[in-house]
């Protein structure tokens, strides 16, 4: 089974907000701006236009784990991203110094998510409403990550399950506010930031999710919508798009409720 893109997508200006611009989003943010010109050089006559959203600054330990340098501490991160992709590519791309909450009115083709709580999933999804838009969600642990690439509901589509299950629908608890740990403050220093994620975990994840980008605007379709990797054991897994692996994480949710009814009350 694959997932086609939309083709509107092909004749239009392609609108992506890039939700965070520290350690994933960095990375993120640069290679958007490749594949911008690779779609642009292959005949897309608008390619991608970038709006980046966090209302953090550059601090010390940034520096050597995200896309920054000294002499960028105390800037606004998104700025800093933005102003070099446009100065040195001469895009028009925009930075706002601000943070997604639950009355944002995110309206783009694709939102990238780069966060790092449940809060801020949640006020993603809720902002993006009934737009039936791709919401790519990436998330990391120390060693290990994972980007899913899914669409919310739209309001107009009547054939819910068909549309690609995205990282709310797959992993519930990820979306759950009340689970985020309350003492995860920030590292003060980059040794310390490497206590808690290995050194290129963000730039691997952010890898397979700019190529999952790459291969739907290239080829039109995917047949994976999502990729599990563990640096420390060096392996990566696929998530295909198939509705019999979609059922094993419990989506769509009222036939995997059906299918524990049945089990735990055998006809």
């Amino acid at each position: 089974m694959e997932h086609r893109l939309d083709l509107r997508l092909l004749n239009k200006r392609v609108d992506i907000t890039v939700v965070g611009a520290g350690g994933t989003g960095s990375q993120v943010i640069a290679g958007l701006a490749q594949l911008h010109f690779a779609l642009v050089s292959l005949g897309h006559q608008y390619g991608l236009h970038i709006v980046v959203v966090d209302d953090d600054t550059v601090s010390d330990a940034n520096i050597g784990r995200q896309m920054f340098y000294p002499s960028d501490v105390g800037q606004a991160k998104a700025a800093v991203l933005v102003n070099r992709v446009n100065l040195t590519m001469g895009l028009a791309w925009e930075a706002r110094i601000d943070r997604i909450t639950n009355a944002s009115n995110l309206r783009s083709d694709i939102v990238i998510g780069c966060v790092d709580n449940r809060k801020a999933r949640k006020s993603i999804l809720q902002a993006m409403g009934n737009n039936g838009g791709y919401w790519m969600d990436f998330g990391n642990r120390q060693h290990d990550g994972q980007v899913i690439l899914g669409q919310v509901k739209a309001a107009w589509d009547t054939k819910k399950e068909t549309r690609l299950p995205h990282v709310g629908d797959l992993f519930p608890e990820l979306i759950d506010p009340s689970l985020d740990a309350e003492d995860d403050m920030p590292s003060c220093s980059l040794a310390e930031a490497l206590e808690k994620q290995s050194l290129f975990v963000n730039r691997s994840v952010a890898v397979w999710g700019l190529n999952m980008l790459w291969e739907l605007f290239r080829h039109g379709k995917l047949d994976y919508h999502g990729v599990f990797v563990n640096l420390q054991s060096g392996r990566a897994s696929s998530l295909p798009v198939d509705p019999e692996a979609w059922a094993r994480f419990g989506f769509p949710a009222k036939k995997a409720r059906k299918q524990k009814a049945q089990q735990a009350n055998p006809a």
